[in-house]
């Protein structure tokens, strides 16, 4: 044990708590006959978590913990305080990059033995834990040779880089019983058109992630490959701006039925969407996979991963993922951070279980907004019209035939309200 969390107990529901605890999350609590904890499947992120050291882009480091150091002592303290912190959430999964859990080696080899030494902490660990791995993916981004991508990368011994290490992280991911692959294209984008071969960058990008899909049949992984939309961070332009952008890409390429999504909240705030928005289009569009939830502050114009604490906002999400059928094999990964003025252990687990309070309320009010059925009735009011003849058959129609039926129908459509201030009154009746 590393004590960093020092005697701190596991955490556990009690509605009346006045200290560190849940009084909303009960994991045990059946909602649309599913307990809680499958319904929200909560993640912890291991970069935010345990690697951040707190800096912003004008101040460095303002944490200090005793496993910041580029060893493997320090890397194997980290893997122990991670995974005391998820037997003190009772987390069901947790989440990595490769850059995570292990320090960078002076050669590709010598990062290799370090990931792997790590990952079988991981997987000793798991023998006692019952938290387990949402989704492994590689840190494509951080290390100067990504300056220009990964798999966009004008270089082609980068692409090669890049390659073997989703290889190597895809093994781990299997090897420890990943319910997903993500795929996040930190840099997968241009800054100036003056040095860029737009359709070869994509076209590269769309053979990588081919390849990806191979070799997860090739190994049998059985879980998702997820894309992550990403708009304009931290290049002036991202191939995988938001859902509709992702799946033009995977159409383009023949991936639309292999890959999946991968939602942040705060990444469809940088695209000018909301939350829901970006849910429903992936339900609509049947790549829906998995969300990160965070939040943004809605002043900074920036990506600010701050823990969530609007619980409509929330269950908006969570309505939308529960029309769609569900997480799936999808988690509520938090890819959030401390603010850099939150220093001491006790705030890591107090985010945490604040977070997974508010998503607690947020899903509940989902769930009961679903089940009492007003907001799907009116929807469904909307569009009557399309239920009946000769509406069905117009859709079959050629324009001159759809033309014909005003003329002989004598059409004269007036229109009807939207009601979105009487819909909006029902949501706020139950958040």
């Amino acid at each position: 044990m590393s004590q960093f969390f020092g005697d701190i107990a596991p955490l556990t529901f009690d509605p009346d708590t006045t200290d560190l605890g849940f009084r909303h999350y009960n994991p045990d609590e059946m909602l649309m006959g599913k307990r809680m904890e499958d319904h929200l499947r909560f993640a912890v992120a291991y970069w935010h978590s345990f690697a951040w050291p707190g800096g912003d882009p004008f101040g460095g480091q303002t944490f200090e913990r005793p496993w910041f150091n580029e060893t493997m002592e320090g890397a194997r303290l980290k893997a122990d305080v991670a995974f005391e912190m998820f037997d003190i959430l009772n987390a069901p999964f947790f989440c990595f990059h490769d850059a995570d859990i292990r320090p960078e080696g002076a050669t590709f080899a010598e990062s290799e033995k370090n990931f792997r030494e790590i990952t079988d902490i991981f997987a000793k660990k798991m023998e006692t834990s019952k938290t387990r791995l949402l989704w492994g993916t590689a840190n494509l981004f951080s290390n100067r040779r990504f300056m220009a991508g990964a798999a966009s990368n004008p270089d082609p011994d980068v692409y090669a880089w890049s390659a073997a290490t989703v290889k190597l992280c895809m093994d781990a991911t299997h090897a420890l019983k990943g319910e997903n692959y993500v795929l996040w294209g930190g840099r997968e984008g241009y800054e100036t058109l003056l040095n860029t071969d737009l359709k070869q960058e994509m076209d590269h990008m769309g053979r990588f992630l081919t390849m990806v899909v191979d070799y997860k049949h090739k190994i049998g992984f059985e879980g998702a490959i997820l894309l992550e939309p990403k708009p304009q961070e931290p290049t002036k332009h991202q191939y995988d701006y938001d859902v509709s952008t992702v799946y033009g890409f995977l159409k383009r390429y023949g991936l639309e039925n292999e890959v999946q999504v991968n939602i942040e909240q705060g990444h469809a705030i940088l695209a000018g969407h909301s939350f829901e928005h970006e849910i429903a289009m992936a339900n609509a569009l049947g790549i829906f996979g998995s969300i990160d939830m965070n939040r943004n502050d809605y002043q900074s114009g920036w990506d600010t991963d701050q823990f969530p604490n609007n619980v409509p906002e929330i269950a908006l999400a969570y309505y939308e993922i529960l029309k769609g059928g569900g997480l799936g094999r999808g988690g509520t990964n938090f890819d959030a951070k401390l603010r850099r003025q939150s220093l001491d252990p006790e705030d890591l687990l107090a985010s945490h279980a604040g977070a997974m309070d508010v998503c607690a309320r947020g899903l509940k009010a989902a769930a009961a907004m679903l089940e009492d059925g007003a907001l799907e009735r009116a929807r469904e009011a909307r569009y009557e019209g399309w239920q009946r003849e000769p509406a069905q058959s117009m859709l079959k129609m050629d324009l001159s035939e759809v033309a014909g039926l005003v003329a002989e129908g004598n059409i004269d459509p007036q229109p009807r309200s939207g009601r979105q201030e009487i819909l909006e009154n029902i949501v706020n009746r139950f958040v």
